[in-house]
C-alpha cells in the first residue's frame, strides 16, 4: 500500500491532484491511501507515514519550502513533489531533496510522465538493501532474502545462495527499508512471505528448511497477512 499524502490550501488543487491520482494509480493494481491537508501546519501535525507528499510551495502561514524543512529535520523519507507558480522558486528547494516539481495550472499528460517514472524510483528503492558493515557498504537484492534473524544486537541475512551476511542495526530498522513481501512474526524474524513453505500450529517452514516461531500475539495477523499475499500474488 502506498500513502500519498496532498497539502494544498487551495481545496480546488488539492482535489484536482486527488483525481489525476487516483486516475494514475487505478489501472496499476496497487492499493493506495489518499490523504489531504489544506495547510503546512495540519501536515505536521500529521505523525504517521507518507511515500509521496504533493507539497504547494506558496500557502498561507508556514509555506511549503519551511514545511518542507521541519518535515527532513524530522527525518522524512517519502518522495516529495513540490507544486508551485513560479519555475524559479524551486531553485531554493535543493537542500529538501525533493523528487520532482509540478507547476500550475497541472497538465495531466505531465503528470501521468512523472508518475510514471516515481513508480519506477519506488520499484527500485525496494528492490535493493544497502547495508554498513564496518567501512564497507554492500548492496544486497531484497529479493534474495529468505528471513531475517537478530541476535545481540546483530542482524543475519538468510540469503537464498545459503550465504548468512550479518551486520549491526536495529531490526526495527531493517523493518521499514523492506517492502510488503516481509512479516515480523516475531521479535526476532522477519520472513520473506515469497519463500514461506507452510505455517503450521506457529511454525513458519521455509523453503531453505529453517523452521521459525510465530509469536502467539502475532499469529492471527500472521494468517490474514499470507491470505492478503495469496492474493495479490495472484492477480500479477
Amino acid at each position: 500500500m502506498i500513502r500519498i499524502g496532498i497539502c494544498d490550501d487551495e481545496r480546488y488543487m488539492s482535489d484536482r491532484i486527488r483525481a489525476m491520482v487516483s486516475r494514475f494509480f487505478h489501472p496499476q493494481n496497487i492499493e493506495i491511501i489518499i490523504l489531504q491537508f489544506s495547510s503546512g501546519e495540519e501536515l505536521l501535525k500529521f505523525n504517521k507515514k507518507i511515500d509521496i507528499l504533493f507539497l504547494d510551495i506558496q500557502m498561507k502561514g508556514i509555506d511549503g519550502m519551511e514545511t518542507a524543512r521541519k518535515l527532513r529535520r524530522r527525518k522524512f523519507k517519502g518522495f516529495l513533489i513540490f507544486i508551485t507558480v513560479l519555475k524559479e522558486m524551486v531553485f531554493q528547494s535543493f537542500e529538501v531533496q525533493p523528487y520532482d516539481y509540478l507547476v500550475k495550472p497541472i497538465e495531466e499528460q505531465h503528470f501521468q510522465k512523472l508518475m510514471e517514472r516515481l513508480l519506477g524510483s519506488m520499484r527500485n528503492a525496494r528492490e535493493n538493501l544497502l547495508i554498513q558493515k564496518g567501512y564497507e557498504s554492500r548492496i544486497i537484492p531484497i529479493g534474495d532474502i529468505i528471513f531475517c534473524e537478530i541476535i545481540d544486537r546483530k542482524i543475519y541475512l538468510h540469503l537464498v545462495s545459503s550465504e548468512v551476511v550479518d551486520y549491526y542495526d536495529r531490526i526495527e530498522n531493517l523493518e521499514k527499508k523492506l517492502n510488503d513481501g516481509f512479516f515480523r512474526c516475531h521479535r526476532s524474524y522477519l520472513i520473506h512471505l515469497k519463500y514461506l513453505k507452510s505455517y503450521k500450529n506457529g511454525t513458519a517452514y521455509m523453503e531453505n528448511g529453517r523452521e521459525i516461531p510465530v509469536s502467539r500475539l502475532r499469529s492471527k495477523e500472521f494468517s490474514n497477512v499470507i491470505l492478503q499475499y495469496m492474493k495479490c500474488e495472484g492477480n500479477h
